[in-house]
């Protein structure tokens, strides 16, 4: 049974994984098709004329997503007792953001940050907590930008069509749910714990599964872990507040990425405030959407709200380079990274 679920689970990723690509293939074939005005060379065109500077820093920006969140995870790890070191926190991230990009709903970036906390030896239930603790704060790290951008571009929203409305109205609800349950499971871990225990021993006693003692004996030790580390998490404000800003950072290197562009592009930087609070408010729209990356989604939703500041073909171009950076080549290097990490790591076990 339980090796028919690991081949199972396997072949779930390689079909993502195929299919991920695909997906991105036919995203940026419907745009080019929804626009033929604008062509590949076009985009490539606007992108050699781009200010050097703003163009530069638009690519900076986008690594330091991968960057923040490894010194999030850094940090976080440091309240906990252990002292990682900076490379495992780069590859934990990469992992986390490669995975979740080729998954529907960001389901594999946690998984796979744990399997290399795990081989760095520490314990299950102290990566679990971790693992929660970034999670619930990434989420309400963009919560507080879409707070931040109703602040500073009240009208912003009302501008969006109704289809963008209703999926960003849908986003913020579900984030707000999201940061709801984290606090909730962070803090009341026995409760999932010991759901999972009595589930094996359900099992056992249907004799679905024949040995119980062992995978529950293991289960006792992570729930101990976690709630040590837990609580230790619920009286170290300073540290909860380092997670949260890190997070901040991270979703911010992300989302000003195209009011850089929008600048790179000749576009009148008093609006590049503007280009911020819409994308603040795109991000909230596509995050909940299960699909790998929102493909197709976050497209529209930039198309939608970039349409309102600028014409329809800068637009286009801002969507597909700001895209192009964040999403793309951000999720291919940290594909690469991570499967030279893993590769590094299974070497060195054999030695």
């Amino acid at each position: 049974m339980a090796n028919d679920k690991k081949i199972s689970d396997r072949y779930k990723k390689i079909f993502w994984a195929a299919f991920s690509p695909l997906l991105a293939m036919l995203t940026v074939w419907a745009l080019l098709k929804q626009n033929q005005s604008v062509s590949v060379r076009d985009i490539a065109h606007t992108a050699a004329g781009a200010d050097k500077f703003w163009f530069l820093s638009a690519i900076l920006s986008s690594i330091l997503y991968i960057v923040f969140e490894g010194f999030a995870l850094c940090s976080i790890l440091k309240g906990a007792g252990f002292r990682p070191k900076l490379k495992n926190g780069f590859l934990y991230s990469t992992a986390d953001i490669y995975f979740s990009a080729i998954t529907p709903s960001a389901t594999g970036g946690q998984p796979a940050s744990a399997y290399f906390m795990l081989r760095d030896r520490i314990s299950g239930g102290v990566t679990t907590a971790v693992l929660m603790l970034n999670v619930m704060m990434y989420t309400a790290s963009i919560v507080a930008l879409g707070i931040i951008s109703v602040i500073l571009r009240p009208a912003s929203f009302a501008k969006f069509s109704l289809p963008s409305k209703m999926l960003i109205i849908g986003g913020a609800t579900v984030q707000l749910i999201l940061t709801v349950f984290f606090v909730f499971v962070l803090n009341n871990g026995d409760f999932i714990f010991n759901f999972l225990k009595r589930t094996i021993s359900f099992l056992g006693r249907k004799k679905i599964i024949r040995k119980t003692k062992k995978p529950i004996a293991k289960l006792e030790k992570a729930q101990a872990d976690y709630s040590a580390c837990s609580q230790l998490f619920a009286g170290n404000y300073k540290l909860l507040l380092k997670a949260f800003l890190w997070n901040l950072l991270q979703r911010l290197s992300q989302i000003i990425v195209s009011p850089l562009l929008f600048i790179a592009m000749g576009g009148n930087a008093a609006l590049s405030t503007d280009v911020f609070a819409k994308q603040c408010l795109i991000t909230i729209g596509y995050n909940f959407v299960p699909l790998p990356g929102a493909m197709g989604i976050a497209d529209y939703l930039m198309l939608n709200g970039f349409s309102v500041i600028m014409n329809r073909d800068m637009a286009f171009h801002l969507e597909m380079l700001s895209r192009g950076m964040t999403f793309y080549v951000c999720v291919s290097l940290s594909g690469l990274i991570t499967l030279l990490g893993y590769i590094i790591k299974r070497r060195r076990r054999k030695k």
